[in-house]
């Protein structure tokens, strides 16, 4: 319960450093600076505990992993962050296990029933209140706020078509393996898109600590934990770690960032959050 929770926090607080480094790095930047840093935080733990051949075998799946489950997503949120809070970045975040269940659907057949089919009626209601609520006091703002909410959710169905392709193509290779492949992929895919954004100005040491330790806790370490908890439980019971991630999140916001909640991000979370617990079969009410 202890790793459980130590995960929650740890995860809920990436939206925290990435808030502070992206402003002087920029979205592209930031991220890749996080997944190369990861990689670099788990490439000796594979080597101490595993094959490198696995990495070599599986280069072209786990390149492909990279991108959808850490480059892109990572970027979007990135760039939702110099909009919207972290909070309300986080509490989008949690709609991935529905998106997950909508594309194990379409891709892998996998049947919903009915009431996975209302949680995801549900989730996409939540979703509406937000993505409203972005659009409506935000207006005078442009349509910044309302690209950001977009971003969160193609973040969130780029981490869903990972998850399937990852069952797909990699169902086989050790969890490890493919943590550490895919943050290489990532940061070979980011590796030119970060040099010809970088900086003009030198980034603050606020920001270089911000994505050091994103890099390192909230990327590599948080990796470790995962798969760990994994080891001892079940992949599903780890999974529900995304429901602790937005409480966390909000309450950094709040106490170190001076966001402030709004009924319509209490509402649609709540929403959210029951929506895709029901799509996501954590739910499952009795006949």
């Amino acid at each position: 319960m202890r790793d459980f929770v130590a995960l929650g926090a740890i995860w809920g607080s990436s939206f925290l450093f990435i808030r502070l480094a992206v402003g002087d790095f920029g979205p592209l930047a930031t991220t890749a600076l996080r997944v190369s840093i990861g990689a670099a935080f788990l490439l000796p733990v594979l080597l101490w505990r595993s094959d490198m051949r696995l990495l070599r075998q599986h280069w072209r799946a786990l390149l492909v992993v990279g991108v959808l489950s850490s480059a892109l997503p990572f970027a979007l949120y990135a760039y939702a962050l110099t909009f919207i809070t972290t909070g309300l970045s986080a509490i989008l975040n949690a709609t991935t296990p529905m998106f997950a269940a909508l594309v194990a659907l379409i891709w892998l057949r996998d049947g919903l029933g009915v009431w996975r089919s209302l949680g995801l009626a549900l989730g996409f209601a939540g979703v509406i209140v937000l993505a409203w609520d972005q659009a409506s006091f935000k207006a005078t703002g442009g349509m910044g706020p309302l690209l950001a909410v977009l971003a969160c959710l193609g973040a969130c169905m780029s981490y869903a078509v990972a998850a399937s392709y990852t069952r797909l193509h990699l169902n086989q290779v050790p969890p490890l393996v493919t943590a550490t492949g895919s943050q290489i992929g990532a940061s070979v895919a980011l590796a030119l898109p970060a040099a010809l954004t970088w900086p003009t100005q030198a980034p603050s040491a606020t920001a270089w600590l911000a994505v050091l330790v994103v890099g390192v806790v909230c990327t590599g370490l948080a990796y470790l934990l995962f798969y760990r908890l994994i080891a001892r439980g079940s992949p599903s019971r780890t999974m529900t770690v995304g429901y602790l991630i937005p409480l966390f999140a909000v309450v950094y916001g709040v106490l170190l960032l001076d966001e402030h909640l709004t009924p319509a991000m209490v509402t649609g979370g709540l929403v959210i959050l029951l929506g895709t617990a029901l799509a996501s079969g954590l739910v499952q009410p009795k006949r």
